[in-house]
């Protein structure tokens, strides 16, 4: 059963943070790298802090070993000094998938028992 080993590491590009630079009178799109450096298939998801103002694409997916996603990280246009982004984070979650599972994501994956992973990516803001 998947579900009783904890999922492996994944690494991502840029591995600590985020950043954004100004200004920020237009929408800016940067693009991270998940990549899946365990030996089991994993489903991923990805929250952000603001979803107002941040936004992911894809979402959510399915990696094989060693596969990776290039995600799209958009920031919209905001009042910069103004508006509070000091909590701003985007958040990978991951599970393994079940064993014999198709190769698309479910989201009850991550609402039963099994174990799930979360790397933490604050993001600053450049003036």
């Amino acid at each position: 059963m998947a579900q009783s080993v904890p999922p492996g590491d994944i690494q991502t590009q840029p591995n600590a943070k985020i950043v954004f630079n100004a200004p920020y009178d237009d929408k800016h799109t940067y693009h991270i790298k998940v990549i899946n450096s365990s030996s089991r298939r994993i489903g991923y998801g990805i929250k952000t802090t603001n979803m107002k103002r941040l936004g992911v694409d894809p979402p959510c997916g399915v990696l094989d070993p060693k596969e990776a996603v290039l995600l799209a990280v958009s920031c919209d246009a905001f009042a910069f000094g103004q508006e509070d982004t000091n909590n701003d984070r985007i958040t990978v979650e991951w599970t393994n998938t079940p064993d014999g599972a198709a190769k698309q994501f479910r989201r009850e994956w991550f609402q039963g028992d099994g174990m799930v992973r979360r790397k933490n990516l604050p993001i600053e803001y450049n003036p």
